[in-house]
Parts: C-alpha cells; structure tokens; sequence
C-alpha cells in the first residue's frame, strides 16, 4: 500500500477526503475534493474531472482505513493514489489546518 505522511504533504497536492458528510461538515483540510466512500463508486466521475492529470492523489479519512480501502481501488483502475498515514487525526495533530465549509476553524470527527 503506497503511504505518504502527513508532514511530506506540500500545499498544492491533490487531496481527496473520503469520510463522510458530517466528518466533512466538522472540519476538512481547506482545498480538498470531498466524496464520501459510500459514494465513492458513483461518484468516481467526478474524481477524474478534478484531479490533476498526471497527478498523484493523496486519499485521506480520519485514521486511515477508509482511505487505504479507495487508495487500493484507485491503484486498480492505474491511478497514482497514496494512502495518508494516520489521516485527519494526524493532519489535525501536526497543526495542520482544519477547517469548516465557510472557512471557520473546524474540528476532526
């Protein structure tokens, strides 16, 4: 499984967050693509359009798990995907921003 940490991660990566609604609505890294991994297949159109193209896509959920799970499908379908260690836990913890949809400061769910 193809692993990044938190602290490699520069501003301008590509970040999709696959937790769900009300993760999301409590706080997210500001400029991530948000789909849920319930919805993740369905959805999977709109990964394509937002992600850069020959980009890697760095897949975070709150510790890792859920992320790991669309990381594996995404390096399936031939995508450069990693996993972001420790996810939004580790993300918060490291002081890295976390905020809501109007720009407030948010919290990790």
């Amino acid at each position: 499984m193809p692993t990044v940490e938190v602290g490699d991660l520069k501003d301008d990566d590509f970040l999709l967050d696959v937790r769900e609604d009300d993760e999301w609505r409590a706080g997210h890294a500001e400029g991530a693509l948000h789909i849920p991994i319930s919805e993740f297949v369905a959805r999977y159109g709109e990964l394509t359009e937002a992600a850069p193209r020959d980009g890697r896509i760095h897949v975070i959920c709150r510790s890792g798990g859920r992320s790991a799970q669309v990381t594996m499908y995404l390096a399936q379908q031939g995508v450069d995907a990693v996993n972001v260690d420790g996810g939004m836990q580790t993300w918060a913890a490291t002081g890295r921003p976390v905020v809501t949809d109007d720009g407030a400061p948010g919290f990790v769910l």
